[in-house]
């Protein structure tokens, strides 16, 4: 035994290509490298009970973990900042959405008079308040997002993969209104450096899902790769 390369519990020896139980399933043998030998000072097993389970394999990092990782993390960093900045760039734009929506009907209804001052002021407050929870909102996510990258949570991995997905069906919508220079609100005009964001952020989150998608059939969750190397189970010696 002493040639032999044990494992930091003595329970387990290398044989060249994996880690073999230096003791047989009901404690009564032990391999010394070449022969069963019995074990006379242990004491017998309750029978039915096995001595060894074959442990869950685990994961390891491979080469692909750590900068999926930060990428993962970067990008909802940045994506919480634009979301943050998202009321800045937009509430000006629904204010005059609203002015629009007012004088339209004005002009269709001349017998109906406008709204009051404070009415449309309270509406306007609404809408910049709505944005406003919506960028809280984004930031939240965004924090449990960077939080779970980088410590690798399993489920975290599905979340972002399937929000990426999702993002994926919004570029070309993202696209179009760059072209057309409007959104799908009638007469809301989209700011166009917030549309090149946009249509940033879309391209970026395209290239990491197709890479977290390959990371995950080639490897694993995060492309942590099942460790090949964890100990199992001796085969137990043939009845005497």
């Amino acid at each position: 035994m002493s040639d032999l390369k044990l494992s930091d519990d003595g329970m387990y020896y290398w044989d060249g290509s994996q880690w073999i139980s230096t003791i047989s399933p009901d404690g009564r043998w032990r391999w010394n490298g070449s022969a069963w030998v019995p074990v006379t000072s242990m004491a017998a097993p309750v029978p039915g009970y096995q001595y060894y389970q074959q442990s869950a394999p685990g994961r390891v990092p491979t080469p692909w973990t750590k900068p999926m990782q930060y990428a993962v993390a970067a990008w909802y960093v940045v994506s919480g900042l634009f979301a943050l900045s998202a009321p800045l760039w937009l509430s000006g734009q629904m204010n005059d959405l609203m002015n629009q929506a007012i004088q339209r009907q004005t002009s269709l209804s001349p017998n109906v008079s406008p709204p009051p001052p404070e009415f449309v002021a309270t509406m306007t407050s609404m809408m910049s308040g709505i944005l406003w929870v919506s960028a809280l909102v984004g930031v939240a996510i965004s924090t449990v997002a960077v939080i779970g990258a980088l410590k690798r949570w399993t489920w975290m991995f599905y979340v972002v993969l399937v929000l990426f997905g999702l993002g994926i069906l919004g570029l070309p919508v993202n696209i179009v209104t760059l072209l057309s220079g409007r959104s799908n609100l009638s007469g809301f005009n989209m700011p166009p450096g917030f549309i090149w964001l946009s249509i940033g952020f879309g391209l970026i989150g395209t290239a990491l899902f197709v890479w977290m998608l390959v990371a995950v059939i080639r490897y694993g969750p995060w492309a942590m790769a099942k460790n090949v190397d964890q100990p199992a189970l001796a085969t137990p010696p043939p009845a005497s």
